[in-house]
């Protein structure tokens, strides 16, 4: 398991169907060493804070096992900082990560904290209006790291398990709670309720629950 690209950018303006935008989504690969902060990497920035960004959506992660199902799919290449992530990894996919799962790289300690849940301005990215729906059903996600411990890390650098987290719910497993079970009570309890769990996506997830018990 390795960090194959490091992946930055700041916020710029683009325009939409005639309308200006400004998003943090293109992101491009660096050298390292790279400074990991509590909020994001250095030379990085969202533009929408309400919602990217903060402490639980420090990095966001991306497994490169996928951009070959997407080529495939639309017939055009993705690399390296294609879906917005700060990390490009390798050999590890929704399906091996765990909420709550603690991994080291470099000198930097991190966390997995949720799913990341694509929204429009990857469409507009790469001018596909299907691609955040299709990153949904498909489960292809990435997820996303808040940072336990500050420092450095560099492209290529290993991905270090340190410690499994609570329950063993794979980020796959969520995903499919949260697209494809919505009525799964106790499967949404279970998640809710782990202290890992992103204050975003545990408030989501109660609201569900709470509508469930409603008259």
């Amino acid at each position: 398991m390795q960090i194959v690209s490091i992946n930055v950018g700041k916020p710029k303006t683009i325009e939409v169907n005639g309308e200006r935008l400004v998003t943090g989504i293109h992101k491009t690969p660096v050298a390292g060493p790279v400074a990991v902060g509590k909020l994001n990497l250095a030379g990085d920035g969202q533009a929408d804070l309400v919602h990217h960004g903060g402490e639980d959506k420090a990095i966001c992660a991306y497994p490169s096992e996928h951009f070959v199902y997407w080529e495939e799919r639309y017939g055009r290449p993705f690399t390296a900082g294609a879906f917005g992530e700060n990390w490009t990894l390798l050999g590890l996919t929704e399906d091996d990560v765990c909420l709550g799962d603690m991994y080291a790289a470099g000198t930097v300690l991190v966390q997995v904290s949720q799913p990341r849940q694509p929204c429009s301005k990857l469409a507009f990215k790469h001018q596909l209006p299907d691609l955040p729906k299709a990153v949904c059903q498909t489960g292809k996600s990435g997820f996303y790291f808040r940072v336990l411990q500050e420092g450095v890390v560099e492209p290529g650098a290993p991905l270090v398990l340190v410690e499994r987290g609570a329950g063993a719910l794979s980020i796959a497993y969520i995903n499919h709670i949260y697209y494809h079970e919505r009525d799964n009570a106790a499967a949404i309890k279970q998640i809710a309720s782990h202290p890992a769990l992103s204050a975003s996506w545990r408030e989501t997830f109660q609201k569900r629950l709470s509508e469930r018990t409603r008259p």
